[in-house]
């Protein structure tokens, strides 16, 4: 998944938590959420949150290792 996609999870499950702490019912993944749900929707904020920081520490080790060139003198 691209790092746009994930950002966009991550996203989506703040704006559900934004409205649920405001008292709002929401419709989320074509189920109604109500405030007792709000803990289900961090845990699903924290995985995509996670899923982000791997992605980018992945990205970050790979453009590392191609920035140097073995060199024998």
């Amino acid at each position: 998944m691209r790092l746009d996609q994930i950002q966009q999870m991550i996203d989506k499950y703040v704006e559900a938590e934004l409205a649920v702490l405001e008292g709002k019912s929401i419709t989320f993944n074509g189920r109604n959420v109500t405030r007792e749900n709000l803990a289900e929707i961090r845990k699903g904020r924290e995985y995509w949150e996670e899923r982000l920081s791997k992605v980018q520490r992945q990205q970050a080790h790979q453009n590392a290792s191609g920035r140097f060139k073995l060199v024998r003198f």
